[in-house]
């Protein structure tokens, strides 16, 4: 777990006994993990550490310095060896006499590759050079939330002095690029003692000659900020003070679940988007706050967080202490456009002859009083570190805006980074998204061989899936299996009884807060019942009707209700049988329920249309592996219906097909895959039989 108490001190995690006997790369990667394992140091993908190491070199043998140095796009959290670039350190010193001038610094970067060590396939990244022409072994740049408070008040300068005093200097803000590089060379020669340098409205570097000793160094400044920090405010009132009174926990999951949908829609209409809530302390103070407005316009500071969040969120206009919903999502949509224009006239206000195009308008970050902060991105895990990022900007400025005032990054700065042609390079190398990138689904019966067989294939797709099913431990050990592969940000789970109408309800509620809607309804939850008709209860008969026909009621009319409120569109395959279209003999209810279920997705198809919502059907036929219902009575019931054993019963399904196969659960989820997908956009009300061939159940 990564550590984000706030106000503490950091550990000192540094094991001499672990680090003894590594190498110097080695040394890095140990002293990266540890600084990227605490979000107060650095959040994700922020920051770089580097180290300079000897290497012998390939061609000729002889040992030549390296420096190795964190990678284009990677985290110092998480990288492993891998994500380092490395190059020659007397080719990066051979570049300055190859440098224009501030003018031409961006060309630099294409002269990176040519200094590259022993053919390594990482790129270098744009603050090479800063790590390169500070003269020491060892250098950490890393964006500590106390730091950037300091680095983002009005006298931050002044206030550097008076907390370090010439230990750690201070230079004035400048884009990361060649020319920085140069600037921190230039300040380390001249203040040889100097062990640091604050980055106005950036953050921190420091350096040292061994690794220990820069992560030493590293953790001791910033907790010397934090200790700075924690007696400038000790009884000061923050932000102005409380304005609102934030609404109780579940309240508030109730506000973010009706609004986020909503704000999906209205911002979806080219890329799906994922959403993400966070009512942390930190959040809800701020929120709830006086100053929250006249600082969330401010922008954010640091180049790393506007460039995730933003130069600055939409504020909701939503009322705590009168939570009218309704009035709240009437206004969302002018809420919405009002946005949309003012980051059009920025984008024209700033932009140069040649900027690239005005990238998506639309705010990433929604703060809502007394609620929290929903955050929308293109997919889930950009979504949740966007809002870490604004997190770590709200710490900002509750530092700065206390001690002295918080400055904001001037705008033209601002879009200079958001709009620098290096930085659209890196997102046009970035790779094409999966054909369900941004998609959210759910799968009832998730737990099962048939839904968690679906689950795997639209994950593998892009997509997010919320697995909802009765059977807690299954539902646990799928949810637990499949997020290890696709990740946590990706999967989550409910406990849901599809015939109890507070529970279906509550499950599209929860799956509207933890990523914002819903574009893929997969009702697959089942039993299956065998008994000849004389023999058939009613409570068998409701049983059947109540899981089969009235289950998938309740969950199409709660998708209905929330793909009606994004309005763009979505798709809903019901898992059917066989039983729907050809009767068997011995199993009047579950035939018949099955038949109540195509009949209802007819239905549905009819009323989507005009709203873009596909209704399909896939009709399987003796899926037995890894399916619950084929497990205890209803194996025993149709081994006996058709005078065979367990083992002959799958025997004897196959050789009933046409084609003599067995039908599995990944040939079910390939089915309701290409349903889910754009590739059957223009099908609605149809069926596909996956049966391996049953004449009885052709439908024409």
């Amino acid at each position: 777990m990564l550590n984000k108490q706030a106000g503490s001190r950091l550990e000192n995690l540094w094991d001499k006994d672990k680090a003894a006997g590594m190498s110097e790369s080695e040394l890095l990667l140990y002293r990266s993990n540890l600084l990227g394992s605490d979000k107060r140091v650095t959040n994700y993908g922020g920051g770089n550490t580097s180290a300079k190491v000897m290497e012998k070199d390939p061609l000729t043998g002889d040992m030549v310095e390296v420096l190795w140095v964190k990678g284009s796009g990677g985290d110092v959290g998480t990288i492993k060896m891998d994500g380092f670039a490395t190059l020659y350190m007397d080719k990066l010193n051979a570049l300055k006499g190859l440098y224009r001038g501030v003018e031409f610094e961006d060309e630099m970067v294409g002269y990176l590759p040519h200094c590259t060590f022993n053919l390594n396939a990482r790129a270098a990244s744009i603050d090479t050079p800063l790590h390169a022409y500070v003269p020491r072994k060892h250098v950490d740049h890393m964006h500590p939330d106390a730091i950037i408070a300091i680095a983002a008040s009005e006298n931050s300068r002044d206030l550097t002095q008076k907390i370090f005093g010439g230990q750690i200097g201070w230079l004035p803000w400048k884009r990361p690029g060649y020319e920085l590089g140069l600037w921190l060379e230039t300040f380390c020669l001249e203040n040889p003692e100097a062990k640091g340098v604050v980055l106005e409205s950036h953050g921190l570097f420091t350096w040292a000659d061994t690794a220990e000793d820069c992560y030493d160094l590293t953790i001791d400044v910033i907790n010397r900020a934090i200790e700075w920090f924690e007696g400038e405010t000790a009884g000061k009132t923050v932000f102005g003070g409380q304005k609102h009174t934030p609404l109780d926990p579940a309240e508030r999951r109730r506000v973010a679940a009706a609004l986020m949908p909503a704000i999906r829609g209205m911002i979806s209409e080219q890329v799906r988007m994922v959403g993400h809530f966070d009512d942390s302390d930190a959040v809800l103070q701020f929120v709830s706050s006086q100053d929250m407005q006249p600082l969330a316009a401010l922008g954010t500071s640091c180049p790393d967080h506007f460039l995730r969040t933003k130069i600055r969120p939409l504020v909701v206009e939503f009322d705590p202490a009168n939570p009218d919903i309704d009035a709240t999502l009437e206004k969302l949509a002018g809420m919405v456009a009002a946005y949309r224009d003012d980051y059009a006239a920025y984008y024209e206000r700033c932009r140069h002859d040649d900027s690239p195009a005005m990238r998506d308008p639309n705010a990433v970050v929604y703060l809502v009083p007394g609620v929290g902060m929903i955050t929308f991105a293109k997919d889930k895990a950009t979504a949740r570190i966007s809002g870490e990022f604004y997190t770590n900007a709200i710490n900002v400025m509750r530092g700065a805006s206390t001690v002295s005032t918080y400055v904001g990054l001037p705008e033209q700065e601002a879009f200079d980074i958001e709009y620098w042609l290096l930085e659209e390079a890196k997102l046009q190398r970035m790779p094409k998204p999966k054909s369900l990138a941004g998609r959210i689904a759910i799968v009832t019966g998730g737990a099962g061989g048939i839904g968690s067989a679906t689950a795997e294939r639209l994950l593998s797709e892009g997509a997010c899936v919320v697995l909802a099913d009765i059977d807690a431990d299954a539902l646990d050990r799928t949810r637990d299996n499949l997020a290890a592969r696709y990740s946590k940000d990706v999967v989550r789970s409910v406990l849901m009884n599809v015939t109890e109408e507070e529970a279906v309800f509550d499950a599209y509620a929860d799956m509207a807060v933890e990523f914002g809607g819903v574009d893929i309804v997969v009702s697959n939850a089942g039993i299956a019942s065998s008994a000849p008709v004389e023999e058939t209860t009613l409570d068998l008969w409701n049983r059947n009707m109540s899981i089969l026909s009235t289950g998938y009621f309740l969950v199409a009319r709660e998708a209905f209700k929330m793909l009606k409120a994004q309005d763009i569109g979505g798709s809903i395959v019901f898992i059917g049988s066989k039983n729907a279209l050809a009767a068997s003999p011995g199993a009047s209810a579950y035939c018949t329920a099955k038949a109540s279920e195509l009949h209802l997705a007819r239905c549905l198809a009819l009323e989507g249309a005009p709203h873009g919502i596909r209704v399909n059907v896939v009709n399987p036929d003796a899926v037995l592996r890894g399916s619950k219902i084929w497990s205890g009575e209803w194996l025993d019931q149709r081994a006996s219906t058709y005078g065979t054993d367990k083992e002959g019963l799958e025997e004897m399904y196959r050789q009933r097909s046409l084609l003599k196969r067995s039908v599995l659960p990944e040939d079910i989820a390939e089915a309701t895959y290409f349903f889910a997908s754009e590739a059957s956009s223009k099908s609605t009300g149809n069926i596909v039989n996956v049966d391996a061939g049953n004449v009885q159940a052709f439908t024409r």
